[in-house]
């Protein structure tokens, strides 16, 4: 669980100073951290604070994994910020957006077959999902498209990176969890 959500964290970190554009949820910290002053770290940690709240009334309970994902991914986006690389060139820039995608995958591969509780932005679409009984798929699409727009205006960064990890993390999770369940299970 630590191993993955520090992965992913990282991952996450090299996409942000990769500056070509991040995950949505970190579109809409970025933005947040724009408007506020606040770390981008510090912003994950209030936005998952605030997902959470709306776990209560969709009856969804939280578990180690989702106090753990809060906290920790977090500390690790403020506390690898500062040491990461921030490549300067486009071919560099393109590369580690690559690498960070590959990344978040893996870190998602190992947290997620830790069966230790979702992660705030999971329950909050197994919640939705639950409550309106429309897909999945629906459900987290608008869900990623409504953190894009809401950040974008406060200022995050959208930009081929966004586009990167929009479609290169499903696969990218996908071939983590085989990976994870056929080497370390």
């Amino acid at each position: 669980l630590i191993i993955g959500l520090s992965l992913f964290a990282i991952g996450e970190t090299l996409l942000i100073t990769a500056n070509l554009g991040v995950s949505p949820w970190t579109v809409l910290a970025q933005g947040i951290s724009f408007q506020f002053n606040f770390s981008i770290g510090i912003s994950t940690f209030i936005i998952s604070i605030i997902v959470l709240l709306f776990w209560y009334p969709l009856k969804q309970k939280p578990g180690l994994g989702t106090i753990l994902n809060v906290i920790l991914i977090s500390i690790v986006i403020d506390l690898s910020s500062p040491i990461l690389p921030y490549p300067k060139t486009f071919f560099y820039q393109i590369l580690q957006s690559i690498i960070a995608v590959f990344i978040v995958g893996l870190g998602s591969g190992f947290y997620l077959t830790a069966n230790l509780g979702s992660g705030p932005r999971d329950g909050l679409m197994t919640g939705l999902q639950n409550l309106t009984n429309q897909p999945i798929a629906l459900i987290r699409t608008i869900l990623e498209v409504s953190a894009v727009i809401i950040g974008f205006y406060l200022g995050g960064i959208i930009g081929l990176g966004t586009l990167l990890f929009a479609f290169g993390i499903g696969p990218a999770v996908s071939i983590s969890i085989y990976f994870v369940m056929k080497y370390f299970k």
